[in-house]
């Protein structure tokens, strides 16, 4: 019988209070509420594309601005990858993607290697998209690549509409993690020569 890769996070700090659920063998499903509509909209995309199920809620200071809501959700989010991966025994761990948004193409790369790193190049033209400040968006990578001890490197090849760069970073992000958590029919042990990761 095949393990379930789930796992659920509750933070709460004096800025955030986070309850998220992954499941990493789903449908796509999500219930996300953060207070920041805009990461709503990109965190359900990311759970669909990813085939991933994705229950959420953050009760953040946004009186203040969303960096610590947008910061810690991606904490959690990695915490919990972390934790519904578990021993990366028989996953492919590897992924890649290029996704096109319209005028906009995407590519992430991503190594489940236990080794945190993020590496970010594109660029936005507006400070903000909705409530989500554009900052923020590499930053909640970053989070998420270092909570899980993930190698993500994501880059926006060209572009022009923000909306479309920041959309196609979440498709292609969940798209390579999709790929990397899939069972490799072929393998029992964790792809490494070290014997663990």
């Amino acid at each position: 019988m095949k393990q379930k890769r789930v796992a659920k996070i509750e933070r709460i700090t004096k800025e955030t209070k986070i309850k998220l659920e992954l499941n990493l063998d789903g449908s796509g499903k999500s219930e996300i509420n953060t207070g920041i509509g805009f990461l709503d909209h990109m965190l359900n995309l990311w759970a669909f594309h990813g085939l991933f199920d994705l229950k959420l809620t953050c009760s953040g200071d946004l009186e203040i601005d969303v960096h610590h809501s947008t910061e810690d959700i991606g904490l959690a989010l990695g915490s919990a990858l972390a934790e519904a991966v578990g021993e990366k025994k028989g996953i492919f761990r590897y992924g890649h993607s290029y996704v096109p948004m319209d005028e906009a193409l995407i590519r992430a790369a991503l190594d489940l290697s236990g080794r945190p790193e993020f590496v970010f190049s594109g660029e936005f033209t507006q400070p903000s998209i909705g409530q989500l400040d554009t900052q923020m968006i590499s930053h909640f990578f970053k989070s998420l690549a270092i909570s899980s001890k993930m190698t993500l490197h994501l880059s926006i090849l060209y572009g022009i509409n923000d909306h479309h760069k920041c959309e196609g970073m979440f498709k292609s992000m969940a798209r390579a993690l999709r790929m990397a958590v899939e069972s490799d029919p072929r393998r029992t042990e964790v792809v490494s020569t070290k014997g663990s990761l």
